[in-house]
Order: structure tokens, then sequence, then C-alpha cells
């Protein structure tokens, strides 16, 4: 049997990881700075996730929801003290799509509407209702496509009011990402996120922060939708939430009731995931890696924003986008295999980075030395 061929693979085999860096089968070393799609978010193999992880391994590894878990009451505490939401309600899941699927929903079920509000370059899942709200057709098969969704131009705030005033009363949610990733880093603006907020409330619809990518400490604070001072209904998380162990989960506002068997999953919080959600959170929290993301991101963009070559240097923390013109259109390529770097990207020209929110001040240094060195050495090969 073949693997079934979907994705475009670099001929690297990882065999041993720590902090930012990775080493492949020859003894290469690489930085790395994509954290496999934004998900190591403390770091690789950090000890403290290893011991948790491998103390839980040793007494049990699953059971199903029938029973009671402490670990999942004793997760939910701590997510709610470290997002600041402690009245929230936590459901616990396996992947983001999942989380966004299961936010839809529930909004559904609460307001007994069918549309859902969604945004040009949005991404939120491969699933059916996740990759509904997805503004790419290439992904959504026929069976995905509905004629529940409007996708509206992104901070458009005009649009938005004109979207609820021709149909707010059949709108049940609208789904957001506080900062766009496979979009190309795109920010919400605090005056639409604003508004939705406002407008969800004065039609009773459901406000849902996809914070999948960009929520989780990544962005400095621990949702970036925080930084437009608002509160969505719900929020889902997946990525960095078990530093490589598939958790995610949505917290869910205290007016949106529970009914049992309205949600449900066999995986989802079983003891291992909760065990690598509690470790990631406690370092989190004890390493002040939030505050790490902030200073060590605005570093980075400040220096990025000095090398010429590059445009629109932009996100918060370290969810970090800039563009590339065609010149350089192999940079991200060169970077991989001249300078032994992970990055990711977004189509056609951008470059992300999403890095572990341990990342060091002497890391960074040492790309911005990297991307400086290859970019001259690419304009002198074109003279």
């Amino acid at each position: 049997m073949k693997l079934f061929d979907v994705y475009p693979i670099n001929d690297i085999t990882i065999v041993k990881a720590k902090g930012s860096y990775v080493w492949d089968q020859e003894g290469q070393q690489y930085l790395d700075l994509y954290g496999g799609h934004a998900v190591i978010s403390i770091g690789h193999t950090h000890p403290h996730y290893v011991q948790r992880v491998t103390e839980q391994l040793n007494k049990v590894g699953f059971y199903s929801n029938s029973i009671r878990i402490p670990l999942q009451e004793e997760l939910a505490t701590k997510l709610g003290q470290i997002s600041g939401r402690p009245d929230y309600q936590l459901f616990l899941c396996n992947s983001g799509a999942e989380a966004n699927e299961n936010a839809l929903k529930l909004a559904s079920f609460h307001t007994g509407r069918k549309k859902v509000v969604a945004f040009r370059k949005s991404f939120h899942g491969r699933t059916s209702l996740a990759v509904a709200v997805t503004d790419n057709p290439a992904i959504a098969a026929p069976i995905n496509q509905t004629d529940n969704v409007i996708f509206l131009p992104f901070n458009d705030v005009e649009a938005l009011e004109e979207c609820f005033k021709a149909q707010g009363n059949e709108i049940a949610a609208v789904i957001i990402e506080g900062i766009q990733g496979v979009g190309g880093i795109n920010e919400a603006s605090a005056p639409l996120l604003q508004a939705i907020s406002k407008l969800c409330k004065k039609y009773g619809s459901v406000f849902i922060a996809d914070s999948v990518q960009c929520g989780y400490g990544r962005s400095g604070k621990f949702f970036s939708q925080d930084y437009a001072g608002v509160d969505a209904d719900i929020y889902t998380m997946a990525k960095g939430m078990g530093n490589g162990f598939p958790v995610a989960g949505i917290i869910i506002a205290p007016q949106l009731k529970a009914k049992h068997g309205m949600l449900g999953t066999t995986f989802g919080g079983n003891h291992l995931a909760c065990a690598a959600a509690l470790a990631v959170l406690e370092v989190i929290e004890q390493e002040k890696l939030m505050a790490n993301a902030a200073e060590t991101g605005a570093y980075l963009m400040e220096e990025l924003k000095k090398i010429p070559q590059l445009t629109r240097v932009r996100g918060k923390g370290l969810m970090i986008g800039f563009d590339v013109p065609d010149s350089l259109k192999d940079l991200r390529k060169n970077l991989l295999w001249r300078q032994r770097i992970f990055t990711g990207e977004a189509k056609p020209n951008t470059i992300r980075l999403l890095p572990s929110l341990a990342l060091r001040k002497k890391d960074a240094d040492e790309f911005l030395e990297a991307i400086q060195e290859e970019i001259l050495a690419m304009e002198t090969a074109e003279v």
C-alpha cells in the first residue's frame, strides 16, 4: 500500500527536535520558524511537557467521556484563568476543523438559524461545515457547497452592517480569524471585530472567534481578538494547544446552554490530551511565553522592516508575514535548502513565520542574518 499523495513533500526526515531546532537523519540542524503549521507553542520536546505526558501514559492513556475525567476539569480551570474567561464553558475535541465544526453547529442549535457570515481569504478547516465557510473553492467538494454561507470583504464594516440590515434575523453566526493565517497574515481590524460584537448582540447571532492559529498566546495576548477589546461568544482553539499532541476545543459563553447529546466526541478530552494541554498552559504561564512572543515578535518585525526588499511586514507577536518580489520568489526555498531554516508561505508571495512562543532573540538574529545573506546572494547571482 502507498500513501495517498495529497501533500507536497520536502525530502527531509526529522529524527530529533529540541526548542526551536530540529535535526534530520544526517545530523543536519535546522532552525524551525514554522513550528509544523503553528503547532509547536512551547518548543520541541520541552522537559515539563515530556514528563507530564509520560507520567500520564504510565497511569492511563485513554478512557471515554462516559466517565468523570478530573484532568478535563483541571484543564478547564487553568484555561479559564489564563485566557481571562473563567465563566466560559469548555468542550474538548481533536482538531481545528472539528472545533470550528462544533462551534458552527452550536451556534445553529442556539439560534435555530442556518446562515453564517464568513470573510474573503478565510480558512477554517477541511471538514464539511468548516470548509463551507473557507474561501477556497479548490478544497470544497460539491457536497460541501451551500447557499447558507455569506462571504463578505475582509475588514469592510459597511458591508457587514448592510448584510445584517438585510438578513440579520437569519444569521446564526459570524466566524472570523483574528489574524488570517493561510490567507496571508491579515489582521482583522478593531472596528470590524467591534462591529461583529455589536451586531451579533443586536440580532441575537453568535460571534465565533476562530483562534485556531492566532490564539493560545501567539499574538502576545491569549486571543488575538483581545486587542480589539471584545468578547466573542465562542472561541475555537487547536494548533498550539497540545504542542503537537492532537487536542482542540471551544470555549463557550455562559448564555449558550448545553444539552446532553448535542455535541460529542470519542477521543476529545482524553487523559493524554488533557495532560499535554495542561503542560502547555503551565509552561506558557511559568515561562511568561505570551510576553516573550510579544517582545521577540516586535523585535523581529522591526528588524524585518529594515530590509528594503521585503514589503508589508505585518502581524502580531510571533505570527508574522511579509511579501517578497518576484525576483526573490525562491527565497523561502533557499532559506530551507541553503540556510536550513523552516518557514511557511501563503500564495502567491508571502512568507509566514510561526515559531515557538519560546523563540529567543538569538534565534531571531540567526534568521535575520540568514535572510539578508540569502537576499544578497540571490541579487548578486542576477547581475
